[in-house]
C-alpha cells in the first residue's frame, strides 16, 4: 500500500509505507501554504478501488478539485475554497489607444472650426458690408437682369439684424439677379419713394429683368420669404410666391434726411 505525499508544487508522488496491524492512521492538519496551492495548481487523485480508466486522471475542473480537497480537511479548519475563488481573472476595460485619441482630437477641432466660422458669418456681416457690395441702381436697370432694391437705413435695428440673412441670399444669386441698396435717408432717392410706396424699412422691391416691379416684402420676415422670391426672379417666373408680405418694421418717417456729397453714391 502507498501513502501519498504533498510537494512544494503540489503533485503527489509515492513513496513505501509498510503498514502494521493495530496501527492508529493518522490525518496530519494541511498549512496554509498547502492550501495556498490548492488555488494555483491541478491536482491528481488515485482511488483505493479505481475503476477502469478512471484512476490518476486530471480533475478537468479547477473548482471540483478543490471540493474534494476540502472534504478531505479535518473539520473545524477556518478555510474554504469556492469555485469563485477558482474562476479565471477578468481581463478588465479596453483603454482607447493612441491612435483613436487623435482621431477624436482631430475632429473636435474641426467641429470648432466650423462652428466658429458659422457665428463669424452671421455675426460679422453689416449694412456696410452689403452697401459696399451693391450695384448702383441705374446699372441694375440696365444690365438685362431682375434685380432686388432693399430700402434701408443704417439706424434701422430691423434691417441691420436681417442683414446675414440678405448677404447669403446675395452671395448665392448675385450672378443672375442685382442686389441694390438705397439709404432713405438720402434725399437723392425721394422719387423712388413715392414710386414704391416706402412706408416702413426694411422694404425689399422684386422687379423683373425689364425693370417692373413683381411684389415687395416690408420688415422681420423669415428668410425663406426672401429666398423663394430671389430664386422667381432668377428663374424668370411670371410672378414671385410672395408678391406683398408685411412683418415688424421701422417707419420710414424717421429718417434723417441728408445730402450724399457724390451724386454717383447709392448709399
Amino acid at each position: 500500500m502507498a501513502r501519498v505525499a504533498s510537494s512544494s508544487i503540489g503533485l503527489h508522488r509515492p513513496r513505501p509505507f509498510h503498514f502494521r496491524p493495530n496501527q492508529t492512521l493518522y490525518f496530519v492538519k494541511p498549512c496554509i501554504n498547502q492550501l495556498n496551492n490548492l488555488r494555483k495548481y491541478q491536482r491528481i487523485y488515485c482511488q483505493t478501488n479505481p475503476k477502469t480508466g478512471d484512476c490518476c486522471q486530471p480533475s478537468s475542473d479547477p473548482s471540483e478539485s478543490a471540493v474534494k480537497e476540502k472534504s478531505s480537511i479535518e473539520p473545524g479548519v477556518d478555510t474554504e475554497i469556492s469555485k469563485a475563488e477558482v474562476s479565471p481573472p477578468s481581463t478588465g476595460p479596453e483603454y482607447p489607444t493612441r491612435d483613436f485619441n487623435r482621431r477624436v482630437a482631430l475632429v473636435s477641432v474641426l467641429a470648432a472650426l466650423g462652428l466658429f466660422s458659422s457665428q463669424r458669418l452671421d455675426l460679422g456681416i453689416s449694412l456696410k458690408d452689403i452697401t459696399a457690395a451693391a450695384l448702383p441702381y441705374e446699372e441694375a436697370l440696365s444690365n438685362g437682369k431682375p434685380t432686388v432694391v432693399e430700402f434701408y437705413a443704417d439706424w434701422c435695428e430691423v434691417c441691420r439684424e436681417l442683414a446675414p440673412d440678405v448677404y447669403k441670399v446675395e452671395q448665392q444669386y448675385k450672378d443672375r439677379v442685382n442686389f441694390v441698396m438705397l439709404n432713405v435717408d438720402n434725399t437723392k432717392w425721394e422719387q423712388e419713394l413715392d414710386e414704391f410706396g416706402v412706408e416702413g424699412i426694411p422694404h425689399f422691391a422684386f422687379l423683373d429683368k425689364d425693370g417692373n416691379e413683381e411684389g415687395n416684402v416690408v420688415g422681420r420676415l423669415p428668410k425663406q420669404y426672401l429666398l423663394e422670391n430671389v430664386d422667381a426672379l432668377a428663374q424668370g417666373k411670371e410672378s414671385i410666391p410672395y408678391s406683398r408680405a408685411v412683418g415688424q418694421y421701422t417707419s420710414a418717417e424717421s429718417r434723417k434726411v441728408h445730402q450724399v456729397s457724390d451724386p454717383r453714391s447709392h448709399g
